[in-house]
C-alpha cells in the first residue's frame, strides 16, 4: 500500500473507536452505577444482577471465540469483517438505549427482563467488537506500522472512555439526575459510536495483499486457541491485569463519594486519568524506539506500583491522588498497547506454528478477555458494596471505618496483586521479542514464495 493509503487506513480504523468506547465504558463502569444509584435496586436484586453480569459476561466471553471462527469463515463482497462491525454496531446502540431506561420493573420481572436484554446486548457487542479488532492484522505486516495504528487506536479509545468517565456525572445531574438524564446521555453516546463505525466501514480498505483465511472448522476454534502457546500466556496475564484495572476504575464514584466524601470531585480526578493514559500513548512511539518490548513492559510496571503505593497512602487530597492516578493511568497504557501488539504478533505466531492463519480467532482472545475481566470486576464492585454496606447507605455518614477499610483494600490492594502476577506470567512464558518475530516473518514469507 502507498503512504497515503496507510495513513487514511490508520485514522479511519482509529476513529471507529471514539464512541464504540463511550458505550462500552458506559456499560463496563457506569451500569452498576446506573442500577444502584438510579435505579436503586434493593441488595436481593442487587445480590441477583450481580450473579447475572458474572454468569452472563462469562458465557458471553466463551462465544466470542465462536464468533471469531464464524468471522474467519465469512466471505462476502464487503470482506469479512464488515458486515458483522455494521450489524453489531447497530443493535448495540438500540440495545443500550433499553438498558440505560427505567421500565418500571421491580423484583423478579425486573431480574428476568435485565437478565435477556443484557445477554442480548453481550452477543450484538460480540459481533462488532470482533470485527472491529479482528481487522487489524489483516491492515499490515509491518511491526512499525501495527503499533502506530495500535496507539493511534488506544488514543481515541481513551478519549471515547474518558470524555463518559469525566461527562456522565455532571451532565446526568444537569439534566435532572434520573433515569431520563441516563438515557438522554446514552443516546448521545450511541450517536457518536455510530457515526465513527461508519468512518470505519467507509473508509478502511483492507490490502490486496492481505492473507488468505483457510476455512475453520468450528469443532477446531478453541484447539486453535490453546495450541497457540504465546496467545495463552498473552492472554492469562492480560486477564490478571485487566480485572485488577476494572476493578479499580469500577470503584471510581464509590470512591469519591464515600470516602472522598465530595462526588463532584471524581470529574476532575477522571479527566487527569485521561491526561494520563493519552500522556501514555503518546510516548509509546517514542519510548519503543529506545527500549525493547520487554524493557517497557518492565518501566510500564514500575510506573503502575508506583501510583498504587501512592493512592493508598494519600491523603484525601486531590493532588497527591492526582499524581497517583498519573502514574498509574501512564503505565497502563502503555501495557494496554504492548498487549494489543503481542495479540497481533500471535497471529503470525498461530500460522507459522499451525499453518493455517486465524486472524478473528486470535483477535477474539482480546475481547473475551476484556468481557472475563469486566465480569469479575463488577462481581468484586457489586460484592463490596453490599458486605460493606456502602450500597444501603443514604450519605458518606453512613458509611461505618471499616467499610471504608474493605472499601479501599479492595480497589486498590487486592488489583495491584493481580498486576503484579501478570507481569510474572508475562516474564515468565512470552517469548516473542523482536528477533523472533523477524524470523517468524521471514519463515512466512519463504513459504509464501516455494507456494507461489
Amino acid at each position: 500500500m502507498n503512504d497515503t493509503a496507510t495513513r487514511r487506513n490508520r485514522w479511519t480504523f482509529a476513529l471507529g473507536t471514539l464512541g464504540r468506547d463511550m458505550v462500552y465504558t458506559m456499560m463496563a463502569l457506569f451500569l452498576i452505577v446506573f442500577l444502584t444509584e438510579v435505579l436503586d435496586l434493593d441488595d436481593t436484586t442487587l445480590w441477583w444482577v450481580n450473579g447475572i453480569l458474572l454468569a452472563t459476561r462469562i458465557f458471553d466471553a466463551f462465544t466470542d471465540i465462536i464468533m471469531g471462527g464464524i468471522i474467519d469463515n465469512t466471505s462476502t463482497r464487503w470482506g469479512a469483517y464488515k458486515p458483522w462491525i455494521a450489524l453489531g454496531a447497530v443493535l448495540t446502540g438500540a440495545l443500550t438505549l433499553v438498558l440505560f431506561s427505567d421500565h418500571g420493573l421491580n423484583g423478579a420481572a425486573f431480574v428476568a427482563a435485565f437478565a435477556l436484554i443484557y445477554l442480548a446486548w453481550g452477543l450484538s457487542f460480540t459481533m462488532n467488537d470482533i470485527g472491529y479488532w479482528s481487522m487489524l492484522p489483516s491492515l499490515t505486516r509491518d511491526g512499525s506500522e501495527r503499533e502506530r495504528i495500535s496507539a493511534l487506536t488506544k488514543i481515541f479509545a481513551t478519549i471515547g472512555l474518558f470524555v463518559t468517565v469525566v461527562a456522565i456525572i455532571p451532565v446526568t445531574t444537569a439534566l435532572g439526575g434520573g433515569a431520563a438524564a441516563w438515557t438522554t446521555f446514552a443516546a448521545i453516546a450511541v450517536t457518536i459510536m455510530l457515526v465513527g463505525q461508519c468512518i470505519t466501514l467507509l473508509g478502511v480498505r483492507e490490502p490486496s495483499t492481505a492473507a488468505a483465511r483457510e476455512h475453520t472448522p468450528l469443532r477446531e476454534l478453541f484447539s486453535i486457541v490453546f495450541r497457540n502457546d504465546q496467545l495463552v500466556w498473552t492472554a492469562t496475564a492480560m486477564m490478571l491485569f485487566l480485572i485488577g484495572y476494572n476493578t479499580t476504575t469500577s470503584f471510581g464514584v464509590y470512591f469519591f463519594k464515600y470516602a472522598y466524601r465530595d462526588e463532584a470531585m471524581y470529574a476532575p480526578f477522571a479527566a487527569i486519568l485521561g491526561v494520563a493514559q493519552l500522556l501514555g500513548f503518546a510516548l509509546f512511539p517514542v519510548l519503543r524506539r529506545r527500549l525493547s518490548r520487554r524493557s517497557l513492559f518492565t518501566l510500564a510496571m514500575g510506573l503502575v506500583v508506583a501510583g498504587y503505593v501512592v493512592f493508598f497512602f494519600s491523603p484525601m487530597n486531590l493532588i497527591p491522588i492526582g499524581l497517583a492516578g498519573l502514574l498509574m493511568f501512564a503505565g497502563q497504557a502503555l501495557v494496554v498497547v504492548l498487549m494489543i501488539v503481542n495479540l497481533s504478533d500471535c497471529v503470525e505466531y498461530g500460522e507459522w506454528k499451525l499453518g493455517r492463519r486465524n486472524g478473528a480467532v486470535t483477535f477474539a482472545v482480546q475481547p473475551f478477555i476484556n468481557k472475563i475481566g469486566g465480569a469479575v470486576a463488577t462481581a468484586i464492585v457489586g460484592a463490596t458494596l453490599i458486605v460493606t454496606g456502602i450500597n444501603t447507605a443514604a450519605t458518606p455518614d453512613d458509611v461505618t471505618a471499616e467499610g471504608l477499610l474493605g472499601l479501599r483494600v479492595m480497589m486498590l490492594f487486592f488489583p495491584l496483586a493481580l498486576m503484579l502476577v501478570s507481569y510474572l506470567v508475562y516474564r515468565r512464558g512470552y517469548r516473542i521479542d523482536e528477533a523472533f518475530r523477524e524470523r517468524i516473518l521471514a519463515d512466512l514469507n519463504a513459504r509464501s514464495d516455494q507456494q507461489g
